[in-house]
Parts: C-alpha cells; sequence; structure tokens
C-alpha cells in the first residue's frame, strides 16, 4: 500500500470517522460535531453508542480523575450521551489487570475520545502496549477516534514535545508519533493550537512553537511528510467511508509543506483526496508561510448563524449589551435574564481546558452587571412616570377643581407641595403637564 493510498471501505459496520480538533473539545463551540458524529455512530448501532474516555494524556496529573469526570460530564450535559472512562491514566505499573480492562473497554468501544494533556507523557504509556493498534482499528474496520489538543498531536508521524519546548526551554526537536495516520494515506505531523496567541508579544502559534522554531524543525520531515494544523476551538471531521473532510468550528486547518500552506476554512467540505495531497494551488491559495500568519485576527463579538458561540469573551460582550439595553428600557425581566445567561455561559465554558484569562474578564463582567442589578433595583428599575402617574395625575385633577371653584390658595398649595416632593407642575395653554425632578423620592 503506498503512504497516499486508502483501505477499502468496509461492507457493513460502524462508520469510519476520524475528528481531530485543535482545542475546545469541551466548550460551547464543539457541542455540534460532537453531537454530529454521534449521531451518525448511532444510525448503524439502532441509537446506544459505547462511548470511551480514554483518559491517559492528563494521567500524570494529581486530578486525573477529577478531570476524567468532568470531561464525562462534559458530554452528559451538553451532548446528552454517557462516556465511560477507561481508568488508563498511566500503563507503567503492575495493576495488570487494570491495564487490560481499560484496553478490553478501548476495544469494544464505539467511540474513542482524548484530548488535552501532555503528548509525550501519553506516548510514553502508550508506546509497546495494544493501545495504538486498537485506536488504528476503528479507523480500518469501523468507529470514531476523536482526538483533541495532545492527543491530536500524538496520530502523525513526529510530535511536538510541547512542555520540554514552551516549558523547560529544550531545543526544538520531533518525537516519534504513533503515526496512525499514514495507513489512511495522510503522512502527516498534526499540529492543534494552530493559530494561539496567548503570548501576546510573542509568538506562540503552531502549539507553542512558533514560526520560527517550526520553521528550523520543518526540514527534518521525512520528504513525503506535510504539517496539519488545526485551529483552537476547530475540528476536521473526516468521513473515510465517504471520502469527505468537513471543517467545523472557530477557525480553519492549514496544510503546510516546506513553510508553503494552503488553508481550508470553517465550513469547507473537501474531499478527502484534498487532504492527502497536502498543500495545493487551488482553493485558497498556497502561500509561503510568514510572520503574517501569526498576525491575530480580531475577535468574533458574535458567532455565525447556526454555529456556537466562538468564546465566552464573544457571550459575555453580547450578553452585557443586552444587560445594558434592559436597563435602558426599565425591563427588570430582561436585564435578570442576560445576568442568569452569562452565568450559564461561564458554567459551559468552565469546562474548556483553553480558557487564558477569558474566565476573568467573563466573571468581572458578571459581577459588574449584578452590581449595576442592584443599584437599579434600590433606585427602582420601573419608570417613576409610571410609579407616581395616578398619584400626581389625582393631584393635578384637584388643583383643576380647585382653580374652578376659584379656591386658588388650595390650588397653590397643590403645586406647592407637588413641587415640595419633587414634581415640577408646569401650565401650558394645552392644561398642566409635569415632570420629575432629581429630588422626587418613590
Amino acid at each position: 500500500m503506498s503512504a497516499r493510498s486508502t483501505p477499502s471501505v468496509p461492507s457493513a459496520g460502524l462508520p469510519r470517522l476520524l475528528v481531530i480538533m485543535g482545542s475546545g473539545e469541551t466548550a460551547p463551540t464543539m457541542k455540534g460535531p460532537h453531537r454530529q458524529v454521534f449521531d451518525q455512530l448511532a444510525v448503524s448501532t439502532g441509537g446506544a453508542v459505547d462511548a470511551v474516555l480514554l483518559d491517559t494524556p492528563f494521567g500524570f496529573q494529581e486530578n486525573v480523575d477529577i478531570l476524567a469526570a468532568k470531561t464525562a460530564e462534559y458530554f452528559t450535559d451538553a451532548v446528552s450521551r454517557h462516556v465511560d472512562i477507561a481508568g488508563l491514566a498511566r500503563t507503567d505499573h503492575s495493576d495488570v489487570v487494570g491495564i487490560e480492562t481499560a484496553i478490553a473497554k478501548i476495544r469494544a468501544a464505539d467511540w474513542v475520545f482524548a484530548g488535552p494533556g501532555s503528548p509525550t507523557f501519553a506516548l510514553r504509556q502508550w508506546t509497546g502496549t495494544p493501545i495504538p493498534e486498537a485506536i488504528g482499528a476503528k479507523l480500518r474496520d469501523g468507529g470514531a477516534v476523536v482526538f483533541s489538543s495532545a492527543a491530536a498531536l500524538t496520530l502523525g508521524r513526529k510530535t511536538i514535545p510541547v512542555y520540554e519546548v514552551y516549558k523547560s526551554g529544550a531545543d526544538p526537536y520531533w518525537v516519534d508519533g504513533l503515526d496512525l495516520l499514514t495507513a489512511i494515506g495522510l503522512p502527516v505531523v498534526v499540529i492543534p493550537h494552530y493559530d494561539n496567541k496567548e503570548g501576546g508579544n510573542h509568538d506562540t502559534s503552531k502549539c507553542y512553537l512558533g514560526e520560527r522554531r517550526l520553521l528550523l524543525l520543518e526540514p527534518e520531515l521525512d520528504d513525503d511528510v506535510f504539517i496539519l494544523g488545526v485551529d483552537e476551538h476547530t475540528g476536521v471531521v473526516i468521513d473515510l467511508d465517504a471520502q469527505t473532510a468537513e471543517v467545523v468550528g472557530k477557525g480553519g486547518i492549514t496544510l503546510r509543506k516546506d513553510a508553503v500552506s494552503t488553508r481550508i476554512e470553517s465550513g469547507e467540505i473537501v474531499s478527502f483526496s484534498t487532504l492527502q495531497r497536502g498543500p495545493f494551488i487551488e482553493a485558497s491559495g498556497a502561500v509561503p508561510a510568514s510572520a503574517a500568519e501569526c498576525t491575530p485576527k480580531t475577535p468574533d463579538a458574535l458567532a455565525p448563524d447556526g454555529m456556537e458561540s466562538p468564546s465566552l469573551t464573544a457571550d459575555a460582550t453580547r450578553l452585557e449589551a443586552d444587560f445594558d439595553a434592559a436597563l435602558a428600557a426599565r425591563d427588570a425581566d430582561a436585564a435578570v435574564a442576560a445576568v442568569l445567561s452569562l452565568d450559564s455561559a461561564i458554567v459551559e465554558w468552565g469546562r474548556d481546558t483553553l480558557q487564558g484569562d477569558e474566565m476573568d474578564r467573563a466573571r468581572t463582567s458578571l459581577r459588574s452587571m449584578i452590581v449595576r442589578l442592584g443599584a437599579a433595583a434600590a433606585s427602582g428599575v420601573r419608570d417613576p412616570r409610571q410609579v407616581l402617574g395616578p398619584v400626581v395625575e389625582a393631584a393635578l385633577a384637584g388643583r383643576v377643581a380647585a382653580r374652578e371653584a376659584k379656591a386658588y390658595s388650595v390650588s397653590d398649595a397643590i403645586r406647592d407641595n407637588l413641587a415640595d416632593a419633587g414634581i415640577e407642575v408646569r401650565d401650558t395653554p394645552q392644561g398642566a403637564d409635569w415632570v420629575i425632578g432629581k429630588s422626587a423620592s418613590l
């Protein structure tokens, strides 16, 4: 089989689906793609889908059990699917029964998911075990493999040792990956977080490697290997039976070879052969990589129609505007709804592993909205004219009656008492009008 060939399509059984996400695997942005994959599997299974979370990439963390439970909870709440936890945080221990039980779960699963953590840790735990073969079997025989972030890094021919380079200061180098994708005609290095810009004043794109260091490493790749970059909160859903690739989420994917790149944006569906051939001149056009690739995009204020919100910041911005409009219209119910919606958004985005300072900023917005709502409650959200109107109109009617009876002292007393209460009465040819002064009390 040549490097770019694709295995024959199975005659029956589960569809063969590969989903690679750059990040956002447990954020609102990816709810739609997750549902899409589960629904496609459910057509073949009759409804139920045997789903397993492979917890190895973050297995080195002390709170691995909490992280796994939190991820499983996301799929229950956001996707309405039960996901079992493999319980394979690591394999470098003597619990043979536990390891074999976890591997059996993965083999039997219709859907296997792995996400953030350390790619090199995951590779150390998986290499020499049946795990790579069990994952590869899904792509060969049927099932869905959904890998994001650190787990996505392990799929290709080579892997970026992110922690070692970005956090520990090692000189850039490649680590051998699982190379599960060459068998389906994708001899690639998968780079998630491709458009990352957390660095602000320094380049953290290309999964924190940056363009300069990627340019140094790229010539070391085999001649047949190219880069598949996946932006944050973005994924590519590859249907190996239908031979299609659909880009979903917020950004796009990049096919790159020798510093020449082709972009495929979210919403585009291309043939799988388009991915297999790497950078090409058609579509958006192949262009040399440069510092321009690292220029931050203007944040989306609103999600495109039909797509989940692209970020917590976008949610907060939109809901603050709704809150401002509600207060201006003295609509207490709408103001409360905006506060509650932002609280719900914070909970939803709280499951996302890539938050930066968005969570802090959203909480600041929420606190500000609550304080302003409290101040509005103290002074009264309703229009004062609605509250005072019946009383003032009754007083003015009494004043008219007093004047008609030539009881001018009574008429003047009514006017003066209203003025003392902060209500200014103005006599006009059309009758008495009134306005509320700052001293009016409700």
